[in-house]
């Protein structure tokens, strides 16, 4: 399948043709993991294309960039108003939105000071990222044999490239194994997350969320539903989650910039409650979309 952008990148302060935004064979995050990134999501709505969150997930970024050491060189000011630019050149109404942070072409070596900090931001048209069905059918997933990385390993609070390694283990094995998204657990044995996505479960009108020492990257879209459940009136606790207790849930669903909120119908081939999605997930998904749609405010804190 091509890939579906093809139009201006900003790439370190300009815009650069598609095709011609390009890195040295020898550059530093190519060969060592050295980048950050966010994935954002910008919406058609009646106003006109919406970028939702896109300060938190600037400043996400720097925090990223500065667990790493790595000075980003434009102010996260710029950083927003360059997004903004991007969209606006490729014409887009909606799009997802890729800023990158990475270690360029200056040295090859682990200590990666000699190395520019560079910056690329592009957009492109993307749907839903598990499929348009998993929406209301929820997707089948699996708890993969591979974990996340212990505390003091790799900081989970940094969306770092190098992460995605272990997130690409777990999602290939499972699409390999006949599923659409694997469940991660932490080095405790204690549910983490998905391969890109954070994990909530609903068990006697109750909604639990691992918490952040679990290994997880406290997902934007996570702390939203987290806000919005609230508001609906549901008790929400952030918790250790035993493997078990996906089997017993009543409900799941995964949430993320990309996965927005999509249910789990199965767990390692055991449906969650009636193996769809369920009437509290349903709820949290019309009044998450009704907010894209800013039909709906939600509170910033919670």
């Amino acid at each position: 399948m091509p890939f579906p952008g093809t139009g201006p990148i900003w790439f370190n302060g300009e815009f650069v043709p598609w095709d011609e935004a390009n890195v040295h064979v020898m550059t530093h995050a190519l060969h060592y993991g050295s980048g950050v990134f966010e994935g954002i999501r910008c919406y058609k709505t009646e106003r006109g294309p919406a970028v939702f969150r896109l300060d938190e997930h600037v400043d996400r970024m720097f925090t990223s960039s500065k667990i790493y050491r790595m000075p980003i060189p434009y102010t996260p000011e710029q950083i927003r108003d360059a997004i903004l630019d991007t969209i606006r050149r490729n014409e887009l109404e909606s799009c997802y939105i890729r800023p990158l942070v990475f270690r360029g072409y200056g040295q090859i070596g682990v200590n990666p000071r000699q190395c520019p900090v560079e910056v690329a931001i592009g957009v492109w048209d993307w749907g839903k990222y598990l499929g348009p069905e998993a929406l209301e059918k929820g997707v089948n997933v699996c708890v993969s044999s591979w974990n996340r990385a212990a505390p003091n390993t790799f900081p989970a609070l940094a969306k770092a490239s190098g992460n995605y390694l272990n997130s690409q283990l777990a999602k290939m094995e499972a699409l390999e194994n006949g599923y659409e998204e694997a469940i991660v657990l932490d080095p405790s044995g204690y549910v983490s997350e998905g391969s890109g996505e954070n994990i909530f479960l609903i068990k006697d009108e109750g909604i639990i969320t691992p918490p952040s020492s679990t290994s997880i990257l406290p997902g934007i879209t996570r702390h939203s539903v987290i806000v919005l459940a609230r508001e609906l009136g549901y008790e929400v606790v952030k918790r250790q989650v035993p493997r078990e207790t996906l089997y017993i849930a009543d409900e799941l669903f995964f949430t993320g910039t990309a996965a927005e909120v999509t249910p789990i119908a199965t767990v390692d081939r055991i449906p969650v409650g009636e193996g769809k999605r369920g009437p509290m997930t349903e709820a949290i998904q019309e009044a998450f979309f009704a907010i894209l749609r800013e039909e709906r405010k939600i509170a910033t804190t919670g």
